[in-house]
């Protein structure tokens, strides 16, 4: 499984980022029985995906390439608990999440979570120069949000799932997703005032 763990950006144009959820329930199905050809498919289907999910979240693409391998063994683990018929998706990302909270509860400790939090703030206030050009530090934009904020913001606009995707992802509903997309929001129009506002003070100071 290690191979599918770094996967390159030049795959995305032979392999689908986001198959039809018709496509990859008999996959999930298939591989359930015991149809590995099955489970390569999904991996060389999903694997994009859910590594810009990390990469997302963690702005290391090592660690990334970690959890990618993780959610999958959990995934072969667990196989057996997916039910026929559900969308698969919802199911993959819900395993994900888990993994990504694990990995926190592991490797973060308080210094060091406040230690990271201080290296992307100087990041942050650089966002406002680059945003909406191509290479924007997503992860240092997003990281002044509140974890859960954050993390349905990036499986919405980073790995383009739905609202009711995300919800059952995150074993919420969709009314409790909106309110946290909207909070989001607002907060990050705040952040890039402050920091336009900040910028201009600097411009009258010169």
């Amino acid at each position: 499984m290690e191979e599918y763990a770094g996967v390159d950006k030049s795959n995305s144009t032979t392999l689908p980022l986001l198959p039809a959820g018709r496509e990859l329930e008999p996959l999930m199905v298939r591989y359930q029985g015991g149809d590995f050809s099955a489970a390569t498919a999904l991996i060389y289907r999903i694997s994009p995906q859910l590594h810009r999910f990390f990469v997302a979240q963690l702005a290391s693409r090592p660690s990334a390439d970690d959890l990618l391998q993780e959610t999958w063994l959990r995934i072969h683990k667990v196989r057996h608990t997916y039910r026929p018929g559900e969308p698969v998706l919802p199911w993959i990302y819900a395993i994900a999440r888990h993994v990504r909270v694990d990995h926190y509860r592991k490797v973060m400790r308080t210094s060091a979570r406040e230690q990271r939090l201080e290296e992307v703030s100087g990041v942050a206030e650089n966002a406002q120069a680059t945003h909406g050009q191509p290479g924007v530090d997503l992860a240092a934009l997003l990281a002044p949000l509140p974890e859960s904020q954050r993390e349905v913001l990036e499986m919405l606009k980073v790995t383009g799932m739905s609202l009711e995707e995300v919800a059952r992802a995150t074993s919420s509903t969709v009314g409790s997703v909106k309110q946290k997309v909207h909070r989001a929001y607002k907060r990050l129009r705040q952040e890039l005032g402050s920091l336009e506002l900040r910028k201009g003070r600097g411009g009258e100071r010169l």
